[in-house]
């Protein structure tokens, strides 16, 4: 008999449905509004209700980006590698759970969702090494006509929003993300609107890989509600457009030339090629120091 009940007893179980939440620096709020939207998969099941984020919520994630970027563009570029790597380890660790939602946001086979989820766990471990490098290749000395040392190094934007790819739901995503925060920005990311699950879950991600609360903020919903006042903000160092269509791109640069934003318009991308460094270089700064390099001696030689 109690064989019996056991068996019953499993079998009237109910599963526990999870609740997507935002990700603002370092916490999951839900919308300041309140609001949710259904996600369904690509065949119109429903998935689960993530966020509807608002106005406000940009403007809390535009605060904790600001508030995160002293700490991080401050880092040594060896230890943002280390945290970076270490969002590696964590993607890996939860590569079932990727693959089915992968599987479930772009209508892949459990095959083919595995092998992106893969390539997209490859990609952040290559840009995660990129981070002491990328100083060596865009940086260096200048020959300059005169007794000076004309150095020029990059560093970082600053705040940058993120408009996810709609259709490349995890690889897209991160190959738009990790190069930001790679070289030293913080970002606010606005994900695919019909398939933000994997984002959403990402963050879950970020929040245990030793990445600092307010480096990356996941946001969900229309992405036109939400990169407008982004685009706007004047605390908004730039702006990648790759989510956005034609119509909103063209809405969104003219609303981010208010404060003379950095604007990375959409472009037809492979994200199963792999990467040059355009999007690492694309949000970085040059600053070039000039120095006398003095001389010795009465023959005038220089050092």
């Amino acid at each position: 008999m109690s064989e019996k009940n056991d068996k019953t007893e499993r079998a009237e179980r109910l599963s526990v449905f999870k609740t997507y939440k935002l990700y603002v620096g370092g916490k999951f709020p839900r919308s300041e509004s309140g609001r949710v939207y259904e996600v369904t998969d690509s065949k119109g099941k429903w998935l689960a209700n993530a966020p509807l984020s608002s106005r406000k919520d940009a403007r809390d994630a535009v605060v904790a980006a600001r508030k995160a970027f002293g700490g991080w563009s401050g880092a040594t570029a060896y230890n943002r590698g280390q945290v970076l790597y270490r969002v590696a380890e964590m993607l890996e660790g939860r590569r079932d759970q990727f693959t089915r939602e992968v599987a479930d946001a772009e209508g892949l086979s459990k095959s083919k969702a595995a092998a992106v989820v893969d390539a997209t766990i490859d990609r952040w471990v290559w840009y995660a090494g990129w981070t002491d490098k990328i100083a060596q290749v865009v940086g260096g000395g200048n020959p300059v006509a005169g007794p000076f040392f004309n150095l020029s190094s990059p560093e970082p934007t600053g705040v940058v929003a993120v408009l996810a790819p709609q259709e490349s739901s995890f690889l897209g995503l991160v190959s738009v993300l990790a190069p930001v925060i790679a070289t030293g920005n913080t970002a606010i990311v606005v994900a695919s609107e019909n398939s933000p699950l994997p984002a959403l879950s990402l963050a879950e991600v970020l929040a245990t890989s030793d990445v600092p609360g307010g480096v990356v903020n996941v946001l969900s919903g229309r992405t036109a509600e939400i990169a407008t006042p982004l685009a706007s903000h004047q605390d908004v160092n730039a702006i990648d457009l790759a989510g956005a269509d034609e119509v909103l791109a063209k809405e969104l640069e003219i609303a981010a030339a208010d404060n003379l934003k950095r604007v990375l318009r959409p472009q037809p991308v492979d994200y199963a090629e792999t990467p040059g460094i355009d999007r690492l270089t694309a949000f970085l700064e040059t600053k070039t120091v000039w120095h006398p390099t003095g001389s010795l001696g009465a023959s005038g030689s220089a050092y």
